[in-house]
C-alpha cells in the first residue's frame, strides 16, 4: 500500500486509537508484555477490529529501524489522514490560531514543533510539499501523539495558501531578529498565523515579502538564536495569553 505509514510507541498509537481509529492496519505487540498500558492499546484495539500480531523484540526491532517502540508497532493508511484547510477553518468555534512551517525538514523539529502546537491549541500546520520534513516515525515519536491529533496540511504552493488565507481575514506573521516590533510590545490581532522558518536560514524570501508583519523575540541572554520548536512554543504561548486576557476584560 503506498500510503502505509509506521507510527511507533503508547503515545502514536494511542492518539491514532482514539482519534483515528478506521486509519490503522495493523498493530504489532511485543508478546508477554501485559502491563495495564499494553492491556488498555489491546483492548481498544480488539473493540475497533483492529488486527493485533504479537511479535518478538527482534521483530518489532527491525519494524521499527531499532527506534524506541515501547513494545507497539502500527501500521497506518495515511490516505486517511487528509483534512482540507476549508474543513478546518469552518468548523472553528474561535478565531482561527495556525502554524505555518516554512524549509523545516528536521523530522525531530517537526515533530517538536507539532507538539507545541497541541498544547497550545493550534488549528492546524501547514507546510509547503517541497523541501519540509514529511510525517513519519520519528515525527510520531517525538510530536507524543500530537501528529495523530493536530491536522498537518501540505500544500503545493505556499505563496497561493497565504493569499487564501489573507482574503479570510486572517493575519500573517514571521518571526525575524529584525521585526518592526517585538513580541511582547505587539497586541496580535484575533485570527492569525505564525510562519517559522527553519533555525539558520528562516523564512524565505516570497514567505518573508508575504508577511503583513515581522516581530522579533526578545533575547536577554547571549546566545543569538534558539531551535524552531522554541521559538514556535514563545510565540505561540504569548498568542494564548493575550486571547486569555481578552476574554477575560
Amino acid at each position: 500500500m503506498s500510503n502505509q505509514r509506521l507510527i511507533i510507541g503508547f503515545h502514536a498509537i494511542n492518539a491514532r486509537l482514539w482519534q483515528n481509529p478506521s486509519s490503522i492496519i495493523e498493530l504489532y505487540v511485543l508478546g508477554g508484555k501485559h502491563d495495564a498500558r499494553m492491556q488498555d492499546v489491546l483492548n481498544k484495539a480488539e473493540a475497533e477490529n483492529i488486527r493485533i500480531i504479537f511479535a518478538d523484540l527482534a521483530r518489532l526491532d527491525s519494524l521499527s529501524k531499532h527506534a524506541r517502540h515501547q513494545g507497539v508497532v502500527g501500521f497506518i493508511d495515511a490516505s486517511r489522514n487528509h483534512v482540507d484547510l476549508d474543513d478546518v477553518l469552518e468548523n472553528l468555534t474561535e478565531p482561527p490560531l495556525l502554524l505555518i512551517l516554512d524549509g523545516i525538514t528536521d523530522p525531530h523539529n517537526l515533530g517538536a514543533c507539532l507538539r507545541v502546537a497541541d498544547a497550545m491549541g493550534v488549528h492546524a500546520v501547514i507546510a509547503p510539499k517541497d523541501k519540509s520534513a514529511g510525517l513519519n516515525a520519528t515525527v510520531s515519536k517525538v510530536a507524543c501523539g500530537a501528529a495523530e491529533t493536530v491536522p498537518y496540511l501540505t500544500v503545493t504552493n505556499l505563496a497561493r495558501t497565504i493569499r487564501s488565507l489573507k482574503e479570510r481575514g486572517i493575519w500573517i506573521l514571521g518571526t525575524d531578529m529584525n521585526g518592526s516590533t517585538d513580541l511582547y510590545h505587539f497586541e496580535a490581532p484575533k485570527a492569525v498565523a505564525w510562519i517559522m522558518g527553519a533555525e539558520g536560514n528562516g523564512m524565505r524570501r516570497l514567505t518573508r515579502e508575504s508577511c503583513d508583519m515581522l516581530v522579533s523575540i526578545p533575547m536577554f541572554g547571549t546566545v543569538e538564536s534558539i531551535n524552531v520548536s522554541v521559538s514556535t512554543g514563545i510565540v505561540l504561548s504569548e498568542t494564548r495569553r493575550q486571547r486569555t486576557l481578552m476574554s477575560k476584560s
